[in-house]
């Protein structure tokens, strides 16, 4: 996808008539496209590795293969494509298991379709979204693995390493952390797997949350 291009998004929903909601809100902004529907996981693996989407908007509940699945089973074929959970479920529990198996962000379907849209585009860019009531559950969530010498943790990050935390604590994509720091874009994905090996980490979400309880700007 060039810079003038609109983001490509696959949206995965087992309900056709919401799949058709979340496409109609997606045309009113010519900055994202919707190039896709998938009503099941299995269908969504499928279309990914044809279509490329530069964005997956994936729901948690559906038939088959749920969306937790989903997101490890995209993340263990190595699809690099941003992942953002659309969900009805505020449960801490899906919460926190959909950004620990590897999604970008975790949208409530209840919010008005302006401020949808606007979080989507946000994903589009890089960020990490999340739903505002939903801050506190992953901020808790992470808090409760702190270790007792958190201090010593960050010290054994390198400079590179802290800068790329501190870009994980913006929500910057690895494409945006490349750009900023001019290094490779794989480079930044080794990086992250070293920062949240040496954090005791499991997902890039947890360590942005980390990095902003703990100061890292």
């Amino acid at each position: 996808m060039s810079d003038d291009s609109p983001t490509e998004i696959l949206i995965v929903d087992d309900h056709p008539l919401f799949r058709r909601g979340v496409r109609q809100l997606l045309d009113m902004d010519e900055s994202v496209a919707a190039v896709g529907e998938a009503q099941s996981g299995e269908e969504a693996l499928r279309m990914v590795s044809a279509s490329e989407p530069d964005l997956i908007l994936l729901d948690l509940n559906m038939r088959g293969m749920d969306g937790i699945a989903t997101i490890r089973a995209l993340r263990d074929a190595d699809v690099q494509a941003r992942i953002v959970v659309l969900s009805v479920s505020d449960n801490d529990e899906d919460v926190v298991s959909a950004l620990r198996a590897g999604a970008d962000g975790y949208l409530l379907k209840d919010m008005e379709p302006e401020a949808l849209l606007e979080r989507i585009k946000e994903a589009a860019a890089g960020q990490m979204v999340l739903s505002e009531s939903l801050t506190q559950v992953l901020a808790e969530a992470v808090g409760g693995q702190r270790s007792s010498d958190e201090s010593a943790l960050l010290r054994n990050l390198t400079t590179r390493e802290h800068e790329v935390l501190r870009g994980l604590a913006k929500g910057m994509s690895n494409k945006l952390i490349a750009r900023k720091f001019d290094i490779a874009e794989g480079t930044v994905k080794v990086h992250v797997k070293n920062v949240l090996r040496k954090l005791k980490l499991r997902s890039r979400v947890e360590a942005a949350v980390w990095a902003v309880n703990h100061g890292v700007r």
